[in-house]
């Protein structure tokens, strides 16, 4: 497995709508595989295809929070929604690829997504509370949408601001500890 570089905002492929996998094969179990490491490593309990750089539609997740800390991943290619309930949920929200940067999105609390597995088999399954967010939050990534696109301008445009300054202090720490 190899961890992959997580793209960060305002990388313009994070804005792209994401082509369907065509078949599961090797390839597309291998980044299953090299996107759930890298989600573990980040830490999150979510990566997207476009957040690695790959425009494909296939997103991992595990938001698995019992006390024994077993992991119970999950990888969906061509994911869909095919029911949302009526009733709305408020999370605070966060990305790998908006790093530090969080605030409250209201999404549907229950979702029911079909997708197809890397067995090669379409399943489905229906999520509330965090895994509800996270489907939804995942699957906005294969859409070319991020967690800031659900909040007004002036937030988001904050939030925006704070990551730039946030990139900044990096790059100086990065540079600064290169000279020593």
């Amino acid at each position: 497995m190899t961890l992959k570089t997580i793209l960060l905002h305002p990388d313009p492929r994070l804005k792209k709508t994401c082509d369907p996998v065509a078949t599961i094969d090797d390839e597309i179990r291998q980044l299953a595989d090299d996107m759930l490491e890298t989600m573990y490593d980040a830490p999150g309990v979510g990566l997207a295809g476009p957040q690695v750089g790959v425009l494909k539609r296939i997103f991992v997740m595990d938001c698995a929070k019992d006390k024994l800390g077993i992991p119970e991943p999950m990888v969906m290619v061509n994911p869909e929604i095919s029911w949302v309930s009526e009733e709305k949920n408020v999370h605070e929200e966060g990305c790998l690829s908006l790093p530090e940067q969080y605030a409250d999105v209201t999404r549907p609390k229950e979702v029911r997504m079909r997708w197809l597995g890397l067995d090669g088999q379409m399943h489905e399954e229906q999520f509330d509370s965090l895994w509800a967010t996270c489907a939804q939050h995942e699957l906005d990534h294969l859409n070319g949408k991020l967690f800031i696109d659900h909040l007004g301008p002036l937030k988001r445009q904050m939030i925006t601001r704070k990551l730039e300054k946030w990139k900044r202090e990096k790059a100086r720490e990065t540079k600064s500890s290169s000279w020593v």
